[in-house]
């Protein structure tokens, strides 16, 4: 081998053409971004998280079609709810707290019961 011939990051073969070329295909340029994301722990977190976070937007969504709607909290639990994840807050004047998973929101009511709301313009404007 050539002192300045390049050689795929993945699979080792030997390349021509670009000088910063690291890959010797899409295949390997894919498979090898794959298994570094795969091993890299915080990729994995936020993969997590977001699967998390999609599935609470996914549960809010079939709970309330018509946009609002109020149920039992057990309901969504039961779905495989995690009231641990949401995307943001937004805080009432009153001081209500909605938790919201990307565009659709719950606030936590008396009796175990759950407000489930689609997000309105005005709950765009953060307010700390």
């Amino acid at each position: 081998m050539k002192k300045d011939e390049k050689t795929c990051l993945h699979c080792g073969t030997s390349m021509v053409g670009r000088a910063d070329k690291r890959f010797c295909s899409d295949q390997c340029r894919a498979t090898a971004n794959t298994l570094r994301k795969k091993s890299d722990d915080s990729e994995l977190l936020m993969r997590h998280i977001n699967q998390i976070l999609r599935r609470n937007r996914h549960i809010l969504r079939q709970a309330s079609p018509q946009g609002k709607t109020t149920l039992r909290r057990a309901v969504l639990e039961i779905s495989g709810f995690d009231f641990r994840y949401f995307t943001h807050l937004y805080r009432t004047k009153q001081g209500n707290t909605y938790y919201l998973c990307y565009d659709y929101g719950y606030l936590l009511l008396d009796d175990d019961k759950v407000l489930i709301v689609n997000q309105q313009p005005y709950m765009g404007q953060q307010n700390p």
